[in-house]
């Protein structure tokens, strides 16, 4: 709930003396009641509760499962960690095994004892408690390999945890997204949390003119053309062992996609001139801004390579649809180039934070980065105001932003977007005051303590 209580626990019973009979068993726990499954969604809704006592046998039919089932079906599709004891009827084994195969906690055939039924709904919100910890403490401590990445979003820490996840396999990984999002820092966070102990090896395939991609991806032979004096390794080769990060894949041409395609299959190469085929054991991960399907489609990328290079996929978002990084970040560049610069102590005017939170950053961390050494470079004095970052003046304080966070819900659910907005607004107020707790409660116009509630309640770190 909200204020940090426990979590309601929903009795779903068509038979009104049934459901007082549990109700009054139960009633330690804090009980809510319906009798169909309509009302029983209706009340989900409402009370969000941990744990769900219900019947298979509702109306319209209460003498068959379809709509029990349903039901059940529904309740995890809404909150998949929810508990639900299901209570069937006697020798009806298989209905219970179909309960439990969906994603049910516990089954009890009727009649039931009260006191065991209340131990299993003690253990129930005991597991439902400890996992709901366990994925907050998850969430809240990244791997050192992607320790250095800096943000608060929760999209983008959903994407370093995907990441992190998808590490220790040897799948394929594709980043999407638009330049200077940040693409070759998770492509070097996916290679440190992975158990390969060779090298982290990137190409950019845009830098490199097409008649010189091929012998730098594969290497050639002493000889194989003029110039050639010495047998050289390619990229591919350099990397076995470890990770081979082809940067904007898009621009890879038609005849080199082939090959690539080819040395995914084989796991060999063959260099420029060479008679040999060698063995290269590497990760790949390859990273564009461009639309792959598109191109597809226009018969500019090879379809079959776009599946064996996109096992998995990773959509990295914009820096702005990401809530508060931009001043995070803007605060870590401002120390960094501060200290490089030796200009001691430098911070951000109000107008230049919101000028910062304000502006659509085309080139994402990319352009803000720029922007902040530009900054270090052009202040005056101890403060860095918007004409230090070429930024234009914000003409007026504009709230309505972190006001409407979550307002584009499309469940209408007024609890979830109420708690997105608090997210975002709070994000937002810790971003804008560099982590300083005292002054951030100060900004959002509430006490030290209730501002650490709020965290605590809101997972944010």
């Amino acid at each position: 709930m909200g204020n940090g209580a426990p979590r309601p626990l929903l009795i779903v019973e068509d038979d009104l003396a049934l459901q007082k009979q549990i109700k009054w068993s139960l009633d330690r726990f804090d009980v809510v009641t319906a009798g169909d499954r309509e009302s029983a969604l209706v009340q989900f809704r409402r009370h969000q509760p941990a744990v769900v006592t219900m019947d298979l046998g509702l109306p319209p039919d209460p003498d068959a499962t379809s709509e029990g089932f349903k039901l059940l079906g529904q309740l995890l599709d809404l909150d998949p960690n929810i508990k639900v004891i299901v209570l069937t009827g006697q020798n009806d084994q298989s209905n219970a095994l179909r309960a439990v195969a969906m994603g049910a906690y516990d089954f009890f055939a009727k009649p039931f004892e009260p006191e065991l039924l209340g131990l299993t709904i003690d253990r129930a919100y005991r597991m439902f408690e400890l996992q709901a910890e366990n994925r907050r403490l998850q969430s809240q401590q990244p791997s050192d390999a992607l320790g250095g990445l800096i943000t608060r979003d929760p999209e983008m820490l959903r994407v370093c945890r995907m990441v992190e996840r998808v590490a220790p396999s040897d799948a394929t990984v594709m980043l999407l997204g638009e330049s200077g999002t940040g693409k070759e820092v998770l492509a070097q966070g996916l290679h440190q949390a992975s158990r390969r102990s060779g090298r982290f090896v990137a190409i950019n395939c845009a830098a490199i003119p097409e008649n010189l991609l091929e012998s730098e991806l594969f290497g050639y032979e002493r000889g194989a053309f003029t110039g050639a004096n010495k047998t050289t390794p390619g990229k591919i080769e350099t990397a076995n062992g470890g990770t081979l990060m082809l940067d904007e894949i898009g621009d890879l041409p038609l005849a080199l996609q082939s090959k690539l395609l080819r040395f995914l299959q084989e796991r060999k190469v063959e260099r420029i001139g060479g008679r040999q085929e060698i063995a290269v054991d590497v990760r790949v991960v390859c990273a564009t801004h461009q639309d792959l399907k598109a191109q597809i489609s226009e018969g500019r990328f090879r379809e079959d390579l776009y599946y064996r290079l996109a096992e998995i996929v990773v959509e990295i978002p914009a820096l702005r649809d990401r809530t508060g990084d931009a001043v995070l970040l803007a605060h870590a560049f401002l120390r960094r180039f501060a200290q490089d610069q030796k200009r001691g102590s430098l911070a951000f005017s109000e107008d230049a934070l919101r000028a910062i939170e304000t502006h659509p950053w085309s080139g994402n961390v990319r352009q803000l980065l720029s922007a902040v050494r530009r900054a270090v470079i052009m202040a005056d004095g101890s403060r860095v105001g918007c004409e230090d970052l070429g930024l234009p003046r914000p003409p007026v304080l504009d709230e309505q932003a972190m006001n409407t966070a979550g307002s584009g819900s499309s469940d209408l659910d007024l609890r979830n977007a109420r708690e997105a907005a608090e997210r975002s607004t709070v994000i937002a107020a810790i971003a804008r005051t560099d982590g300083n707790l005292a002054r951030a409660a100060e900004l959002l116009g509430v006490s030290r303590p209730t501002l650490y509630d709020l965290l605590r309640r809101l997972g944010i770190q």
